[in-house]
């Protein structure tokens, strides 16, 4: 038989509304919580409750910018983006690390000049109890966006998610800080609360710019991905000699698989055509939305060197 092509486009993941009332769900929480870190930081003077404040506007920011990149990847493919849009969460993320890292010298600047003019803070307590509810309130929330985003497979809920739940470690830290300043006196330690802060929201920017910035540079599925779909496609093919070449990343919620399918020379099209469906239907039914190409070859062209079909 000669050579082909088979190509195969999912249907777009169903998840889309969800993942939306998620990220407007987020935008309401990270206001809230900003409101109550306002209120701390103005009841205390605190410059480490107003470097956390400094944090929180950004995580409105990012769910401003979140919303946007899950409405342009939802959109379906056109005559200028033929594979979709879904590389806009991966640009969502890294803008929203590099404005989490910009955030993090903001604070850090800030802590530098609260070491110089320390004063301890006033009104403890109610900045106890403000701050703390804060971090309870986007401990819960940050949990629920990282358990969307795996489902999903959203770069944006997942950076969300990790930016939010950072957002807690330095709540916890400041919970801590302020039962510490009044029976210590050192009015120094709220500057350095303020620069652990800075240090910790400057760790989760790096980590989501280079998750995402691996996004855009269409890197390859982990080991465990690429190990299942070589298994899927060894156990469906039944009929075919081998496969080989097989690539694979992941963009958003939609996967894309190529590879190279080798037949007996004298199979007709429409069997070969057969097995593609049947290694295309496992793989849609394991990985959800994807995008798979498939060269069938004649056995002339096999290399012997790549996923051997189970009999």
């Amino acid at each position: 038989m000669s050579e082909a092509t088979t190509t195969v486009t999912a249907a777009p993941s169903t998840g889309g509304a969800s993942r939306n009332m998620i990220a407007w769900v987020t935008l309401g929480v990270s206001i809230v919580a900003l409101a109550m870190k306002y209120a701390a930081w103005r009841a205390t003077g605190s410059v480490a409750l107003y470097s956390d404040t400094l944090e929180t506007i950004i995580n409105v920011v990012a769910a401003v910018t979140g919303l946007w990149a899950l409405h342009v990847a939802s959109l379906p493919p056109d005559a200028n983006h033929t594979y979709g849009h879904y590389k806009a969460e991966y640009l969502s993320a890294v803008a929203e690390g590099v404005l989490v890292v910009m955030t993090a010298i903001t604070i850090g600047h800030e802590a530098w000049k609260g070491w110089f003019s320390p004063h301890l803070p006033t009104n403890s307590l109610m900045g106890v109890l403000l701050n703390g509810g804060a971090g309870v309130l986007n401990l819960a929330w940050g949990t629920v966006m990282m358990a969307a985003g795996r489902r999903h497979q959203s770069p944006t809920l997942i950076a969300g998610g990790q930016h939010v739940l950072s957002d807690v470690w330095a709540s916890a830290a400041l919970v801590a800080g302020f039962i510490l300043i009044p029976l210590t006196g050192w009015d120094r330690l709220d500057s350095i609360l303020a620069g652990l802060i800075a240090l910790n929201v400057l760790r989760t920017g790096w980590d989501m710019m280079r998750t995402s910035i691996s996004g855009l540079m269409d890197a390859a599925p982990d080991p465990e991905t690429l190990a299942r779909i070589r298994q899927i496609i060894s156990a469906t093919a039944s009929g075919a000699i081998e496969a080989h070449d097989i690539r694979a990343r992941t963009v958003g919620a939609m996967t894309f698989i190529e590879f190279h399918l080798v037949v007996a020379s004298d199979m007709t099209v429409e069997d070969a055509h057969q097995i593609c469906d049947r290694i295309e239907e496992a793989l849609r039914g394991d990985l959800g939305s994807a995008l798979i190409n498939i060269h069938v070859e004649p056995e002339r062209k096999a290399k012997h060197n790549g996923v051997v079909v189970l009999p």
